[in-house]
């Protein structure tokens, strides 16, 4: 299958209104609590698409970046964006809005004879409790912002240089190596300085924020993350590629840690051990990095940190319907 072909085939796979004859029957799906594990198609149908489906009885997959790869000896296709419609019906203990909402999404599958056989996917459905006035802890540092990329070239089905991808990947993995570097005391001592262009953007998950350039980027994630989990190292990623300017990666888990500081989201330390569950979409100009799209499964966090932000919200009245 060619780089054309999986494209067009991943946007017939959408969450919503999707040929599910794409997936294989037994297709494992990983999904952001409280879905979390599902073996197969039928349970997919049951408790992923048919709820969407009826959140969203109008609602359309935007798909807004999409690259292809090969990982760990396999198909991918990483693809961000959001699900636009009117929110009409409670979707995982959300209350319906009634109105036009955008619920963002980042999604990992890999693929083997035309079919999907695994499927990665974040919701940020703390996003949709903000805006819909559900969200029960801290308002989030920055906007909570989510744009496609600025080049407008999410989605490509030319065939281009794999020396690009290759350079993209580089760069990222370098950077990655340097927010390892981490010495506890010092934002510095990261050196994100020599992989981020002057003026990035970074886009976080929907109670976290949006940012712009490295001073605000460190005062609204990386000091009240750092300060909150101190001692976080990554690793275990189920896929890392590279294509064009575009780097995707995702771990289920990935980052561990111990919730040891105050402050992030509002929060007390709890001093437990937690994992999250990650994905990261950058994308390269030149030499440095201008764009980092950022997706957390917040709420399977906090529930490790015994916070359960949906029982926390049903004591909240919308502020929307």
């Amino acid at each position: 299958m060619d780089q054309q072909t999986r494209i067009e085939q991943r946007s017939k796979a959408a969450l919503i209104g999707g040929d599910i004859r794409l997936f294989a029957a037994h297709c494992h799906f990983d999904i952001c609590h409280p879905v979390n594990s599902l073996e197969g198609i039928d349970a997919a149908q049951s408790h992923l698409f048919a709820p969407l489906a009826a959140a969203f009885p109008m609602g359309a997959e935007r798909i807004e970046t999409c690259i292809t790869g090969q990982f760990d000896g396999g198909t991918w296709t990483a693809s961000f964006g959001t699900i636009a419609g009117r929110f009409q019906a409670p979707l995982f203990g959300i209350r319906p809005s009634g109105f036009l909402e955008l619920l963002r999404f980042g999604r990992f599958d890999r693929w083997e004879d035309g079919r999907i056989v695994r499927v990665i996917l974040i919701l940020d459905l703390p996003g949709l409790m903000l805006a819909t006035g559900q969200w029960p802890l801290a308002r989030p540092l920055g906007p909570a912002w989510s744009p496609a990329p600025a080049t407008q070239d999410g989605v490509s089905t030319t065939v281009t240089d794999p020396a690009e991808g290759e350079a993209s990947l580089k760069l990222v993995e370098s950077m990655i190596a340097g927010l390892m570097r981490y010495d506890r005391q010092s934002l510095a001592s990261m050196r994100m300085v020599d992989f981020w262009h002057p003026d990035f953007s970074w886009y976080g998950p929907g109670p976290i924020g949006s940012f712009q350039g490295l001073a605000d980027y460190e005062r609204g994630h990386a000091r009240p993350f750092l300060t909150a989990f101190p001692d976080r190292f990554g690793g275990d990623h189920k896929c890392r590629i590279g294509e064009r300017a575009y780097v995707a990666s995702t771990g289920w888990p990935s980052v561990r840690a111990t919730h040891s500081g105050g402050g992030w989201l509002g929060l007390p330390p709890t001093n437990t051990r937690i994992s999250m569950r990650v994905m990261d979409l950058w994308r390269r100009e030149g030499a440095l990095l201008k764009e980092n799209w950022v997706y957390i499964d917040i709420p399977d966090l906090l529930l490790q940190m015994g916070v359960d932000i949906f029982a926390r919200a049903a004591e909240l009245r919308p502020a929307k319907g």
